[in-house]
């Protein structure tokens, strides 16, 4: 998902580069979420300022920090703010831009409440369109299992589980059962958009 963004992005833009993305993020690998590896919120963060510095030796004037996952976001604000601070006398600017994930989804999030579908987060609705919209037709989601993708209950911040609750642990946080390419196609037209306008407001638009 990340990837597609990212090229939308700079295309919608019309004179950026897309980088590679980063496949990991500050998290630890747990035997629940087999096939997770993750960096230590250290590591990460010396690692994109790496590649950052490395873009700027490169020629590159604007260099703009996002991330497609909760873990990381302040990481890479606090690494567009001392690059920024170390570069920007040198015409160069380090910005971060984080309403890519946190305002499209948050607002996105609201939507689906206002319009009525279930509650749902990690492999719900919205990540389970944007792979339906993105990657159905290349096996990105199995489609024949969508119509039973009900998961373990979405818990409100410093909810304790309940011990007597069954889980289903599935990677499915919510219900993802409603999901569809379209709304797919709205969440993701929501963070390029978000984000091309973040990026206009960051740099002045160029």
């Amino acid at each position: 998902m990340a990837h597609a963004t990212v090229i939308a992005i700079a295309e919608k833009l019309g004179n950026a580069i897309a980088a590679p993305v980063l496949p990991f993020s500050p998290n630890n690998a747990s035997p629940e979420h087999p096939g997770t590896i993750g960096l230590t919120p250290a590591l990460f963060a010396a690692i994109n300022e790496q590649i950052a510095e490395q873009m700027i030796k490169n020629g590159f004037k604007n260099i703009v920090l996002m991330g497609d996952h909760g873990g990381g976001q302040k990481d890479l604000g606090d690494v567009a703010k001392k690059l920024d601070e170390k570069y920007s006398a040198q015409g160069i600017r380090v910005v971060f831009c984080d309403e890519v994930y946190q305002k499209a989804n948050g607002d996105f999030d609201k939507w689906l409440e206002a319009n009525h579908y279930p509650l749902s987060s990690h492999a719900g609705i919205p990540d389970t369109s944007e792979m339906l919209y993105l990657g159905g037709d290349k096996g990105w989601v199995r489609k024949d299992l969508v119509a039973t993708a009900l998961g373990d209950p979405v818990r409100k911040p410093g909810e304790a589980r309940d011990p007597n609750a069954k889980r289903i642990n599935n990677g499915i946080t919510g219900d993802a059962r409603p999901s569809t390419a379209a709304l797919g196609k709205r969440i993701f037209d929501m963070k390029v958009d978000y984000a091309v306008d973040q990026i206009h407001r960051l740099l002045g638009k160029q």
